[in-house]
């Protein structure tokens, strides 16, 4: 039977947390890979099949020059004295590949379209299709047997994952973020924690993985996205195990409402913090402080400023501090103004209950509004995308748009079905 009170109360959250996802994607899918010390702090290998054939420019080659590079399975393991083919509009050019695995095509000429081709192993391996710059070159990488090596590892890591679990150590990654904002006049923290396991069978702690959140938090609840391992009660996340092979995937989000003028949040981690990364939507003259913080800088995105600040590793048991400075203040009026609105929650909430159809009206309300908004906004950002490409943090904001999109039909279709 469907919950009108449950419903209600999720899809309200859900609504006023729009704001905050915004950010959230912005922050930790583009935004903070502008800098150059993010972007330097990532060691892990790029996927194969996310660069096998695409064109990725290269401002150090002369003018008008294209390199291709022919690997098998991964980068690093070069195949030498291969033959590649590169058609240059009609015509075809050939080049043998040197130890590093690359044949260099130089000369070529500006805004003509070429394509580059070799054969490994029977297998046939082509690029993108793409311009000779006028200015600069380009860089290209064939890879072989992605499928069967992506297959291979498949098989071994289900094999691996159904062996009985081992004691061992999980780590909080390095992908992990702190999130800080203004929602309702509230300080608002989301952590988005991904809890590594790199070993290749299940390990097991010794319990669950305690992680008690800073004094005075509220309101604390697990976001969509998050492992069913993980759950939120009071001042506590739960991470459960025993902890599968790669990442677990536990996002939180609390409110500090005792918060004033310059607050102080410490967080204890029961496991290794691999490296800080905090977000912070800037209003006023708020910012952080840290002795544990090696580097915090100041950026906007369409004009609104963000602060982003990033640390060393925290170990086990360790506390991480962060002074936030500058907080706005507010004045009881919107403290009276909510509990008001609380009371009315509740009253509605009461009213709901007993009447369930139009508890379902309203929420169809809401969301059919909320699927106009997404519609639209998607539509934005095709246009955008037809005049030119879009950046990191516009393609991480479609690609959140659509899910959202994809969710809300998708609760409208239950609602008619109910």
């Amino acid at each position: 039977m469907w919950d009108a009170k449950r419903s209600g109360c999720e899809v309200l959250q859900e609504l006023r947390g729009e704001a905050v996802k915004t950010l959230l994607w912005l922050l930790v899918t583009g935004f903070w890979l502008l800098l150059p010390s993010a972007a330097s702090a990532q060691v892990n290998m790029p996927d194969p099949s996310a660069i096998a054939g695409t064109p990725l420019p290269a401002p150090e080659l002369p003018d008008r020059t294209v390199t291709v590079r022919v690997v098998r399975e991964r980068m690093g393991n070069n195949i030498a004295g291969q033959v590649v083919t590169l058609k240059v509009g009609t015509e075809t050019r050939t080049g043998t590949t040197d130890a590093q695995g690359r044949a260099q095509f130089d000369g070529l000429s500006a805004g003509a379209s070429v394509q580059a081709t070799t054969t490994v192993d029977g297998e046939t391996l082509t690029s993108q299709e793409f311009p000779v710059p006028a200015q600069g070159g380009v860089r290209v990488a064939l890879i072989s047997g992605i499928a069967a090596a992506a297959a291979k590892e498949k098989t071994e890591a289900e094999a691996a994952a159904k062996m009985p679990a081992r004691p061992g150590i999980v780590e909080i990654g390095p992908e992990s973020r702190i999130i800080i904002e203004y929602q309702d006049d509230n300080l608002t923290v989301f952590y988005l924690l991904e809890v590594l396991n790199n070993a290749r069978t299940p390990i097991d702690i010794g319990g669950p993985l305690l992680i008690r959140l800073p004094t005075g938090a509220a309101g604390a609840s697990i976001m969509q996205g998050s492992s069913t391992h993980a759950s939120a009660k009071g001042d506590m996340l739960t991470i459960t195990g025993p902890f599968p092979p790669g990442k677990t995937v536990a996002q939180v989000g609390f409110s500090l409402p005792q918060a004033g003028a310059n607050y102080t949040m410490r967080q204890t981690w029961p496991a290794a913090l691999a490296q800080v990364f905090v977000g912070m939507e800037k209003i006023g003259n708020m910012q952080i402080a840290s002795p544990q913080l090696t580097d915090v800088s100041e950026m906007n995105s369409d004009g609104q400023p963000f602060v982003v600040a990033k640390g060393g590793r925290v170990n086990a048991g360790d506390t991480l501090v962060l002074n936030l400075t500058g907080l706005p203040a507010h004045s009881n009026t919107p403290r009276n103004a909510a509990l008001l609105a609380a009371v009315v929650t509740f009253a509605l909430g009461a009213w709901f209950a007993f009447s369930p159809a139009k508890a379902r009206a309203a929420v169809d309300t809401k969301l059919q509004a909320r699927r106009e908004k997404l519609m639209n906004e998607v539509v934005a950002l095709e246009r955008k995308r037809r005049t030119r490409p879009l950046s990191e943090a516009d393609e991480a904001r479609r690609q959140r748009i659509t899910a959202e999109l994809e969710r809300v039909i998708a609760e409208l279709d239950r609602g008619a079905a109910a």
